[in-house]
């Protein structure tokens, strides 16, 4: 079955190892086969990963869209122990993560991720407030 993808004007996407990105008008196409898929506002840059769980989601996406994810395990496995020593309660969070990935479902790890940086925020925001 096709995956049905609808860019907004100047939007970008990632399928496989390519960047596409939009013209000046709304476009809609399918994809027909296996390939890793980003969309813009799941893409973070190096520059944009600037905290401890964006960077880690970061090494998840390389691994995602890279055709031997295992090149980013080390750098991954690093920053989710420096994450887990300074933020103990994000076990649970590291945990589906890590399943995830265990499991191949790297798509998954990355939604998983995303709960890892708003989980990251809630901390941050308790901390300003004590």
């Amino acid at each position: 079955m096709a995956l049905k993808v609808e860019l907004k004007p100047r939007e970008r996407i990632i399928v496989g190892q390519v960047v596409i990105r939009n013209d000046e008008q709304r476009t809609r196409f399918f994809i027909e086969g296996e390939a890793p898929i980003l969309r813009e506002k799941d893409i973070l840059t190096a520059a944009t990963a600037d905290s401890p769980a964006k960077k880690i989601y970061f090494a998840i996406q390389l691994m995602y869209l890279a055709q031997d994810p295992t090149h980013q395990h080390e750098a991954f496995f690093q920053l989710v122990r420096d994450f887990v020593q300074a933020a103990p309660s994000a076990l649970p969070h590291v945990h589906e993560i890590n399943n995830r990935i265990l499991s191949g479902d790297l798509y998954k790890a990355l939604k998983a991720a995303k709960k890892l940086i708003a989980y990251e925020a809630e901390l941050i925001e308790h901390a300003k407030r004590v």
